[in-house]
C-alpha cells in the first residue's frame, strides 16, 4: 500500500498548495485555469485512446476496436444510468462537504467528483496498484503522484478544495488493486489492460469536456464501461 498511500498524500499536497494558491487569483484567472484544465485533460485521454485505436501497418495509421468502443461505452453507460453510480458520488460528496465543515461551498460535489474521476481513472493507477501488491514496486505510482499533485493543484485553484478530497476514492480504488493484485494481475493479462486503458482514456476525455464546457456528461455513470472492457477481452473472436 505504499504507493497508494503516496499518491493520496500526494493529492492531498496539491489541493492544499492549490487552495492557498487560488487565493491569489482572481475569478477570471480561475476561470481560465479550468479551460486550460480541461484542455490538458482532454489532450491526456486522446493520447490514451488513440494509443489503443491507431495502429501503423506499413506505414499506414489504420483504425480499428470501433465497435468494442461503442457497445463497451453504451452498454456500460445505461447499467450506469440504471445503478445511478453518479449519484452515489454526489451524495458522498455532499455528506464530506458537510462533515468537513464546507457546507457553503458551492462548487465542492462537484469539484470532488471531477477530481477524483480525473485521478482514479487510467492504466497508470491499476498496473501501479498491481505491482506495488505483488512486487512492492511503487515507482509507478510515485510518477502518477507528481502528475496528480499538478492536476490536482491546478483544479484546486479553479474549483475549490474539493479537489483535495479525491485522496479519499484513490484510496479505495488503488488500494483494492493493491490488495487484490495476486488474482487480478492474470485477468488484466494482454489485450484486457489495453482494453481497459482505452475505455478508461475516453472516460478521462469526457471529464475533460465537462471542465471546458460544463457538466455535460455524468461520467461517473460511465464507469461499468471500463468492467465490459476487461470482459471483452476474453470473448471468443
Amino acid at each position: 500500500m505504499t504507493g497508494t498511500l503516496i499518491n493520496a498524500a500526494g493529492v492531498v499536497a496539491g489541493g492544499l498548495a492549490g487552495h492557498f494558491f487560488g487565493k491569489l487569483l482572481k475569478e477570471r484567472h480561475q476561470e481560465s485555469l479550468i479551460a486550460v484544465c480541461g484542455v490538458s485533460v482532454l489532450f491526456i485521454g486522446t493520447a490514451g485512446a488513440m494509443q489503443g485505436m491507431l495502429s501503423v501497418k506499413d506505414g499506414v495509421i489504420e483504425s480499428g476496436l470501433s465497435m468494442l468502443v461503442t457497445l463497451c461505452l453504451a452498454i456500460g453507460t445505461l447499467i450506469g444510468e440504471l445503478i445511478n453510480i453518479e449519484g452515489f458520488f454526489e451524495r458522498f460528496g455532499e455528506w464530506l462537504k458537510i462533515k468537513t465543515g464546507n457546507a457553503k461551498d458551492k462548487k465542492f460535489v462537484d469539484a470532488f467528483v471531477t477530481a477524483s474521476l480525473t485521478v482514479c481513472i487510467g492504466a497508470m493507477a491499476v498496473v501501479g496498484a498491481i505491482q506495488d501488491g505483488l512486487f512492492g514496486d511503487w515507482s509507478i505510482l510515485a510518477i502518477k503522484t507528481v502528475l496528480d499533485f499538478i492536476i490536482i493543484m491546478v483544479m484546486t485553484c479553479s474549483l475549490g478544495k474539493g479537489c483535495a478530497f479525491s485522496a479519499i476514492p484513490i484510496l479505495i480504488f488503488e488500494g483494492f488493486f493493491t490488495l487484490s493484485a495476486s488474482f487480478l494481475k492474470p485477468v488484466l493479462a494482454g489485450p484486457a489492460m489495453d482494453y481497459l486503458s482505452m475505455i478508461g482514456s475516453i472516460l478521462i476525455f469526457c471529464v475533460g469536456l465537462n471542465l471546458v464546457w460544463g457538466k455535460r456528461i455524468r461520467v461517473a455513470n460511465m464507469l461499468p464501461a471500463l468492467v465490459l472492457a476487461v470482459a471483452a477481452a476474453y470473448l471468443p473472436v
